[in-house]
């Protein structure tokens, strides 16, 4: 097991090597802590860069959703944009949900709830979703975590998924609005929005 290619795992199976670095969220600079063991322990990766570039501001309040957190850049995002909001952040590797906790702790962001997927109610609804899905977990699993939470976008919601191309970006999109419209007939609409540095933006949005 390495620390870069199994951040997907409950257990990271490594002693933790905590490090504190200074990045740039929702305008302003923010200290966090990363480890190894987890996704991009070295700062922002370029994925969710190129999400957080294009992505329109969050609304000002709402119940919001970021599937694989890591240790929270895309979720200490929201929540500091939108500080009356509750932003759910959803991790199956406890390393990263205890950085993403003492992370948004540190930040103020006290609108931030790092869970478990087993511990979010199975009927909770979003109105916002962003996430830089975890591919490489294979196509079955990946399947899977998509089939589970982006029907729960709330109507009227938005979700913003930042995927890479050489990835199987422009595949996934048709699989996406093919199991949305098999899920809920006619509520959902999916698109590329953007394309930034080999990245596509994928945009998944729900009918009022």
């Amino acid at each position: 097991m390495t620390d870069s290619t199994h951040y997907f795992s409950a257990d990271p199976g490594t002693p933790e090597r905590r490090r504190e670095l200074t990045v740039a969220l929702a305008d302003r600079e923010v200290r966090v802590q990363t480890a190894n063991g987890v996704f991009s322990p070295d700062g922002i990766d370029k994925g969710t860069r190129a999400l957080l570039s294009v992505v329109p501001a969050p609304p000002a309040e709402g119940s919001f959703l970021d599937i694989g957190a890591g240790w929270g850049p895309l979720a200490l995002t929201m929540a500091l944009r939108s500080p009356t909001a509750t932003v759910t952040a959803v991790e199956v590797n406890e390393r990263s949900l205890a950085l993403c906790r003492d992370n948004a702790r540190a930040a103020g962001a006290d609108n931030v709830r790092a869970l478990r997927p087993d511990q979010v109610p199975e009927d909770a609804g979003f109105d916002l979703i962003w996430s830089n899905p975890p591919i490489r977990i294979g196509k079955p699993a990946l399947h899977a975590l998509l089939t589970r939470w982006l029907p729960v976008l709330r109507p009227g919601g938005q979700a913003w998924l930042v995927v890479q191309k050489n990835l199987g970006a422009d595949s996934l999109l048709p699989w996406i609005r093919t199991m949305l419209e098999e899920q809920a007939p006619g509520e959902f609409s999916v698109k590329r929005a953007d394309t930034v540095k080999g990245f596509r933006i994928l945009t998944v949005a729900r009918t009022e």
